[in-house]
């Protein structure tokens, strides 16, 4: 019985694998390797951006404050308060009216900032809260019967004072 295998294959010389290489790797054009990278970076690029203007890219960096206005004792939702969000300097960030609920939402950067709820029959609630990024930051703000205003607080006062002396 005759056996009937073939030869070994020959192992390629190293002319013909370096060949082989240079026609894989080299047989692109230089013009079709810059038009992939061009390509590349500017897809790149444009996702980026639009990653940046997303709201996901904005939470990353920011927290929320989320604050709910009631009225202390009845706990009914004061809609016409005014929230203000200064920054520790008492810079303005934000001024913002509840909506029907009592309640405003505000994204704000990761820092130091001081809230000021207020409203004309009201007295005014300040709170000085730490913001951090992708955390929401709850404030449930009870405003009690008075005014925000010192003139009109000094000016009831003085009317309380005269009318004990008066005896009223």
């Amino acid at each position: 019985m005759a056996d009937h295998h073939a030869p070994p294959p020959e192992p390629a010389s190293p002319l013909s694998r370096w060949a082989a290489l240079k026609q894989t790797l080299f047989g692109v054009s230089l013009s079709r390797v810059q038009s992939i990278v061009g390509t590349t970076a500017g897809v790149i690029s444009i996702v980026g951006a639009l990653f940046s203007l997303t709201p996901l890219g904005r939470f990353t960096s920011t927290g929320q404050l989320v604050a709910t206005v009631q009225e202390a004792g009845t706990h009914r939702t004061i809609a016409d308060a005014t929230v203000e969000v200064m920054t520790a300097d008492n810079t303005i960030v934000a001024t913002l009216t509840p909506d029907s609920d009592g309640r405003v939402r505000q994204n704000l950067k990761e820092g130091v900032y001081v809230v000021r709820i207020s409203h004309p029959r009201y007295a005014a609630d300040v709170r000085r809260i730490q913001m951090q990024p992708r955390q929401t930051m709850e404030i449930k703000a009870s405003l009690h019967a008075g005014s925000s205003s010192p003139m009109e607080r000094a000016v009831n006062d003085g009317m309380r004072a005269v009318k004990r002396a008066l005896r009223f």
